[in-house]
């Protein structure tokens, strides 16, 4: 008992350590991972002006005149940012940070703000006010916990995204998403890993042949399939990382029947336009959308992935026909529907180990997927336990809003971001976590890894891939 004292002593005081040393690092973060392409020179005039032209474009205004209404400041939403309960430092309370552009909306796009600062000569814009925006913003992981707590119902996450953006487009962005993004529009490979084709076909004619030899059973990945009910796109990155993963997909379609393919010119569904550009995300979409078009699939699939999933659902219905447009499903939801119709059966006595479940933010914040993978996880996992807090009120994992694809700033996501999430995976005491979306998986293998917590992460169709059972 003493050696577990001095253990979570020392660990407590290394935690602390790190803590104060990243709270006075971040305020520099910007410099390190934002990305200059244009000239840096009159950075307010330039931002203003992109400013204008979004609110021209777009339907922000309407949110914005709203917002500036009402109280932005009561600290409410601060109890709710797992950010601000590790840091205590005011500039991540999420209302401060809301604030920072509704002030610069305030004082230069409405008629009294305008005239109220010409008349005093004061609230310009400024390069050190961009430099906090540009800081404060990118800490943020999306989450939108807080604004489930705010009592006037602002959606900081909202203002936070619109920041991003008119940030990005006067070339203030992450550099890890523009140079993804770019590969992914307008590369050679035309996806965020870089993958070739011919390195696609080969590693699924490999875990083609290791099903095989595992399971007995001809398991297969159907490509460019003419008229298939499902156009099925995961997260590009499954294809380097999480074979384990698109094995269980698999051998879900091949066990229930399932009519699905796979995309040979597009097969990537990550979207990191949702973190930091309307017009990536619009350009992303369309392209996502196109091949469903080319291979005349009904239905669009998106796999274990939160983003991926939420972005198509969102803005495939904005940006290609609204409610005539082909519906977006992700396979949890595939995978749920053939369990209740009894055309999927899992073995029960395979995973014994404590099993728990984090809800990906981009699924369970709107209650879209939240209690289908429960019960498909409750089928099979006798020794299942729940996070507190769960469900819709879960807490990010610490790398949401495309931090994590930012490894510069891994020791920020898993130290300060992740707190919370690791506190709370530690008092589960599950030695398996699972975790439906590339980008959680990705955080969170991390983060366990940083905070030393003995845990396993896996994805849903991991488990299914072991306990499944072909008839």
């Amino acid at each position: 008992m003493r050696n577990s004292q001095i253990t979570e002593q020392e660990r407590q005081k290394a935690f602390e350590s790190k803590k104060k040393a990243e709270v006075v690092e971040r305020q520099h973060l910007h410099v390190r991972y934002h990305i200059e392409d244009m000239d840096v020179s009159d950075r307010p005039k330039r931002f203003l002006t992109a400013f204008a032209a979004i609110l021209r474009h777009t339907n922000y205004r309407f949110a914005l005149e709203h917002f500036i209404r009402i109280s932005a400041k009561c600290g409410r939403c601060a109890v709710q940012c797992p950010i601000y309960t590790a840091t205590g430092d005011v500039c991540d309370i999420p209302c401060y940070r809301s604030e920072l552009l509704l002030s610069v909306y305030r004082r230069h796009f409405t008629l009294g703000g305008m005239l109220k600062g010409r008349l005093l000569g004061s609230g310009y814009l400024t390069d050190e006010m961009i430099d906090e925006m540009a800081d404060t913003f990118w800490n943020c992981t999306a989450c939108r916990r807080c604004t489930m707590e705010c009592p006037v119902g602002i959606d900081h996450a909202l203002i936070t995204h619109l920041g991003r953006f008119i940030l990005s487009e006067i070339g203030i962005a992450p550099r890890a998403l523009v140079v993804s993004t770019r590969e992914q529009l307008e590369g050679k490979t035309g996806n965020t890993s870089a993958i070739p084709l011919p390195a696609l076909i080969d590693t699924l004619e490999f875990l083609e042949e290791d099903m095989k030899e595992e399971k007995g059973v001809d398991i297969k990945f159907p490509m460019d399939v003419q008229n298939a009910e499902y156009l099925f796109t995961p997260a590009v990155s499954d294809f380097l990382m999480e074979a384990e993963t698109l094995m269980g997909i698999a051998a879900v379609f091949t066990a229930t029947g399932g009519s699905w393919t796979i995309s040979t010119e597009y097969f990537d569904a990550i979207n990191y336009g949702l973190f930091y550009n309307d017009r990536i995300l619009e350009r992303v979409i369309l392209k996502l959308y196109g091949q469903a078009e080319r291979l005349n699939t009904p239905k669009i699939l998106i796999g274990e992935c939160g983003h991926a999933s939420r972005s198509a659902k969102q803005y495939v219905p904005v940006h290609c026909g609204g409610k005539d447009a082909k519906p977006v499903f992700n396979i949890l939801e595939y995978t749920y529907d053939m369990l209740k119709s009894g055309k999927l059966k899992l073995d029960p006595s395979v995973i014994t180990e404590r099993v728990t479940y984090h809800d990906p933010c981009n699924l369970a914040r709107l209650g879209w997927i939240v209690d289908k993978p429960r019960e498909i996880i409750k089928a099979f996992c006798k020794n299942y336990v729940e996070m507190t807090p769960t469900k819709e009120e879960n807490i990010c994992c610490g790398g949401g809003g495309g931090i994590v694809s930012i490894d510069e700033v891994r020791s920020y996501r898993t130290i300060i971001g992740g707190k919370a999430k690791a506190d709370q995976i530690r008092a589960t005491g599950a030695k398996i976590l699972i975790a439906p979306c590339a980008n959680c998986k990705k955080q969170l293998r991390e983060l366990v890894e940083d905070q030393g917590i003995d845990c396993e992460v896996v994805g849903l169709h991991d488990l299914i891939y072991k306990a499944i059972i072909f008839e």
